[in-house]
């Protein structure tokens, strides 16, 4: 089922520094940006969550840390996902086999899934949408859990990060992803930009974008912040997150986004039921 073209620009990391969700909010309003991905556990997401509330034009998800984050559950509840302060690692290779081989593992990994669900339930925003970190979701268990578990919580749209012209790589995994999310009814867009420029979302990145558009439900990622790199995040040397708010604040991108997408939203504002 098709529905026209509609992009939605959302910003990741939501809740991860204050510097993000004030970059979040600026541009929502005063520049296109539609949409954040809530990150429930994080230092800054009760900041969010505020800020969320009085823009009840921002569609706003749960973006579910599995990798490189602070987890929802204490270290004695998920002892084989984290460290000792309550971290997940970063070897997501290693993290995937255990995930599908080990019985103890998976039933702790459900255990965190549903817990930032319900974190994020407990803050009384709408769900618009349902990611993960650094695309984890790609993941079959993580896919089949965040299924089984999101619907209790009225999940309905889930990001496919299919980018045109995507690694070879990807493709069985984005192509299992996309089958199993029309088989459960679930929302998705066509294909995502931000992939293959993550951190480096800057006006002229935008503005080639936008010439090359592709067609139907296109959803536009970027890691927005008033400052950049490190100082946001440990993991993001060289990302340049101020560049990436000054692109969404740019009169150009504005007019570039007016012209080439006129209509703009967030998944929410697909029809109910979907592809």
């Amino acid at each position: 089922m098709t529905h026209g073209q509609l992009l939605i620009v959302t910003a990741d990391d939501f809740g991860l520094h204050h510097d993000i969700n004030e970059a979040v909010e600026r541009a929502h309003c005063q520049g296109i940006l539609n949409a954040a991905s809530l990150m429930v556990s994080s230092p800054a997401a009760a900041d969010a969550v505020e800020r969320a509330r009085r823009l009840p034009g921002l569609r706003v998800g749960l973006h579910l840390v599995l990798a490189d984050g602070v987890a929802t559950l204490p270290c004695d509840q998920i002892p084989d996902l984290v460290d000792a302060s309550g971290g997940f690692g970063s070897a997501m290779v290693r993290d995937g086999f255990r995930f599908f081989f080990l019985p103890r593992v998976r039933a702790q990994l459900a255990a965190e899934i549903r817990a930032q669900f319900e974190a994020f339930a407990a803050t009384g925003l709408p769900l618009d949408h349902v990611n993960a970190h650094k695309h984890f979701h790609l993941h079959p268990t993580v896919l089949s859990l965040i299924l089984s578990i999101g619907r209790s919580y009225g999940m309905r749209a889930v990001r496919l990060p299919r980018e045109a012209g995507g690694p070879l790589l990807l493709r069985p995994w984005l192509a299992l992803l996309r089958a199993r999310l029309q088989r459960a009814g679930i929302a998705y867009n066509d294909y995502v930009l931000g992939l293959s420029d993550t951190g480096a979302m800057d006006e002229a990145t935008l503005l080639a974008a936008f010439e090359q558009l592709p067609r139907g439900v296109v959803e536009m990622y970027l890691h927005p912040a008033v400052t950049s790199g490190a100082e946001v995040g440990a993991s993001m040397t060289g990302y340049r997150h101020a560049d990436e708010l000054a692109a969404l604040l740019s009169p150009r991108v504005r007019a570039a986004a007016d012209r080439f997408a006129p209509r703009r939203g967030g998944f929410t504002d697909l029809h109910a039921g979907l592809r």
